[in-house]
């Protein structure tokens, strides 16, 4: 569904990705982890056209540079880190937004499927008894979980997700991941997303994305890729021992 082929941002004489390439193919979640500064959150940026690059970027095997913004909008859905909103738009207004690219015009009305995914996004996010609330008044994991909502309503093929679980209850964290887990074993899908918590790539990932410095030190399937022997080299300690240690805590 994807293929990147390196991919290389700069900005002055400071390399942010050097020559990073990778394949994700439907059905596939893949996991984008490293520490901070290694060009997580960059990639991201770069699929979603946000920034300048240089490299190539595939998406079912045409240039996502060709697409117009709508064409791309339903293909892929991004949800960042954090949401910085001054407006009072309610729940359910910044949800149909989702349905944008769909619209014939900015004066064409609503249709019965916009409706419907609307309907079905909150209720799988849990926003349904917020929706006529401002997204002023919201908690940080409600606003998360509202800009999630609008992603799927948008039902791109490609979801790409920063931290998806930033600001969230562990219990919404859950719920969160399952229902990406879920959503990504329907034909024609896959999702790539940004974590720090590599306990949770380990769980919901199909696939890893090592990064270090602005390099990809390994990619594949998770258990290849975020090895003992990897994971000491790119954190600079025992990680394993280290997760086991904290496990040894709950019992």
């Amino acid at each position: 569904m994807l293929r990147v082929e390196n991919l290389t941002v700069r900005y002055g004489s400071l390399t942010i990705l050097d020559n990073v390439s990778f394949d994700l193919n439907e059905k596939q979640w893949l996991m984008i982890v490293g520490p901070n500064g290694a060009g997580k959150s960059t990639i991201v940026n770069a699929i979603s056209q946000g920034i300048p690059y240089t490299g190539s970027i595939y998406f079912k095997k045409s240039n996502v540079v060709k697409y117009k913004p709508s064409e791309l909008a339903r293909q892929i859905g991004v949800l960042t880190q954090n949401h910085h909103v001054g407006y009072s738009f309610t729940v359910e207004e910044v949800v149909k937004l989702g349905r944008y690219s769909y619209s014939q015009g900015i004066f064409s009305t609503s249709t019965d499927e916009d409706a419907k995914m609307v309907e079905d996004a909150l209720a799988l996010t849990g926003m349904s008894a917020f929706r006529s609330h401002s997204v002023l008044t919201l908690s940080g994991g409600e606003l998360q979980r509202t800009f999630l909502a609008q992603i799927f309503a948008q039902d791109p093929k490609l979801l790409i997700l920063d931290e998806p679980t930033n600001h969230l209850d562990l219990v919404y964290q859950q719920q969160v991941f399952k229902l990406i887990q879920d959503w990504t074993k329907q034909k024609g899908r896959a999702v790539i997303s940004v974590v720090h918590d590599l306990s949770l790539a380990k769980a919901y990932g199909t696939e890893a994305l090592l990064l270090h410095k602005g390099k990809v030190v390994s990619s594949g399937q998770i258990p290849h890729v975020l090895t003992r022997e990897n994971l000491e080299s790119v954190y600079n300690m025992d990680v394993h021992q280290w997760m086991k240690d904290m496990l040894c805590l709950w019992q």
